[in-house]
């Protein structure tokens, strides 16, 4: 259900979000493969992340982001040190931006133009990944989904910001 616009909810939502920065990413090559961590990927407009196995299976799934943030506070659920981005088998990890933020807007890496679509929840393989209560500990920590709009290369070090402008209508986007 939207929000009516002049309330003081959609106000805040309105309110600037700090940028980010892209820390790792990664591609699956074929089902149960070990994620290749990459300094640049190709993101194909309406189609994916070009060499990764989910490449346009699911138009809402085109991408999936997790928080580095979200890492620690996984690894801190486990009793353990670190958790590694390969682990959790998404293809970006960035730092410093509230992914959940980026509801219901289009935002860039680089110059590569994506709108999230959705939360991006843990799947049962977790629990042979990290061990004992590993789907739990994502629960809610799992970062979100997005199309790519617009494609192009993505590097380490890349700035992720939403755009500037109103704030996008999404179709299909998750609900509050």
């Amino acid at each position: 259900m939207p929000f009516h616009p002049a309330s003081s909810l959609a106000k805040l939502i309105e309110t600037p979000v700090r940028p980010g920065a892209v820390v790792w990413i990664g591609t699956r090559p074929a089902r149960q493969a070990e994620m290749r961590a990459e300094m640049a990927a190709d993101l194909e407009a309406g189609k994916g992340v070009v060499g990764d196995l989910y490449r346009s299976l699911d138009g809402a799934r085109q991408v999936t982001l997790i928080q580095a943030e979200s890492l620690v506070t996984i690894a801190s659920h486990l009793g353990r040190e670190i958790v590694r981005p390969h682990e959790l088998r998404r293809n970006i990890v960035v730092k410093g931006i509230n992914l959940l933020a980026l509801k219901g807007r289009r935002f860039r890496i680089g110059a590569v133009c994506l709108e999230t679509s959705g939360e991006c929840h843990p799947c049962s393989r977790l629990e042979a990944t990290l061990g004992a209560g590993g789907y739990n500990a994502v629960r809610g920590l799992g970062g979100i989904t997005a199309r790519i709009v617009e494609g192009g290369a993505i590097q380490v070090g890349d700035r992720v910001e939403p755009m500037p402008g109103a704030r996008e209508q999404i179709a299909g986007s998750f609900k509050s």
